[in-house]
């Protein structure tokens, strides 16, 4: 079986390759590491995804461990801290948007459950229909973003080719609900 093009060559220890074995297209359910997700692809607008990768650990730390509810509350002090955090990426508008799209999880929290309901919900939706429903909930959720948070969290297919090694793994990680 052969990997993944954008993996193939790269070393076992690679962050890259790791993220592509272990979580990449894996489902999540959690609603903290959904956000958490959601955050880095947001912040991986424009830069390549190595960068968010490396500075993962960083995101995780400046977001108090990506704690929904905790973001939820951050005020002028916490956007002044992150925009001067040269650990994490300092784009005013994504941290904005990640304050704004953890308020709106909480919303929909108290509406469906959880965030991991609320997709359920939208499941199964093409692309275009699941941009418009993120769209309309949360903020700096273009097409592309919306594709890899989906992708990366097992909800939409498309995350490994077919003859990847780690293609099955995921598909036998899906709950029953997700088209395979």
């Amino acid at each position: 079986m052969s990997y993944c093009k954008y993996v193939v060559e790269l070393a076992e220890n690679n962050l890259h390759k790791n993220y592509h074995d272990t979580r990449y297209g894996f489902p999540l359910a959690d609603d903290n590491e959904l956000f958490g997700r959601l955050l880095l692809e947001i912040n991986q607008a424009g830069l390549s995804w190595d960068i968010i990768l490396k500075k993962e650990a960083n995101f995780r730390k400046a977001y108090d461990n990506f704690v929904i509810a905790k973001v939820a509350r951050y005020g002028e002090r916490e956007i002044f801290r992150l925009s001067n955090d040269a650990g994490i990426i300092r784009n005013h508008l994504k941290i904005k948007a990640a304050i704004s799209n953890a308020q709106s999880i909480l919303k929909l929290q108290a509406e469906s459950g959880s965030f991991a309901n609320w997709l359920k919900k939208h499941h199964p939706q093409s692309r275009l229909e699941w941009t418009k429903s993120f769209k309309q909930t949360f903020k700096f959720t273009g097409g592309e973003i919306v594709n890899e948070f989906l992708m990366s969290t097992g909800y939409l297919p498309g995350a490994h080719a077919i003859d990847c090694p780690i293609y099955q793994k995921t598909i036998e990680a899906k709950p029953a609900w997700v088209s395979k």
